[in-house]
């Protein structure tokens, strides 16, 4: 399968260096399926930095190693407390991270507004399950793939153009 990522640059290797902590699935390499929605994220990014250009790069996964027993893998198959829950530990900067030891982790895409709905739980004006309700994505639900290991990352092949 192509999964492709948005960034403000062209991504020739992946490198976790360059990633970010506190994200849905934790520090790592994150990609979607649909390019549309890397298109978004290209765009996001690229406005956040002002520096570079939105870029799409695209990687070919064999989505056969979801199933293999050589790395450590974690699906969400929709929207549920499971998800939220563990969405929190890895966005929860009171945390250690990383908070778990999946290679990949597979699932849904919280809502733009997570900080926001985590600050109003913590301070338990709502509940999980509210909280829950509160971050799926607005434009329905989008799957992405979280690559969180050099092992994982061995796995993506680059598409060149």
């Amino acid at each position: 399968m192509i999964l492709y990522h948005g960034s403000n640059t062209i991504i020739h290797t992946p490198d976790l260096a360059y990633s970010k902590p506190y994200k849905d699935f934790g520090k790592g390499f994150y990609l979607s399926a649909d390019k549309h929605q890397a298109e978004r994220m290209a765009e996001q990014r690229w406005a956040q930095t002002l520096e570079g250009a939105p870029a799409v790069t695209q990687f070919l996964f064999d989505e056969t190693n979801l199933q293999s027993s050589s790395v450590q893998v974690k699906i969400f198959e929709t929207y549920s407390v499971e998800w939220v829950e563990f969405v929190l530990r890895n966005r929860d900067m009171r945390i250690p991270q990383p908070t778990h030891s999946y290679d990949i982790v597979y699932g849904p895409i919280a809502d733009d507004s997570v900080t926001f709905q985590l600050r109003r739980y913590f301070a338990e004006s709502i509940t999980v399950e509210e909280l829950l309700n509160e971050l799926k994505y607005s434009k329905g639900i989008t799957f992405q793939y979280y690559f969180g290991t050099q092992k994982a990352l061995n796995l993506l092949q680059r598409i060149c153009h």
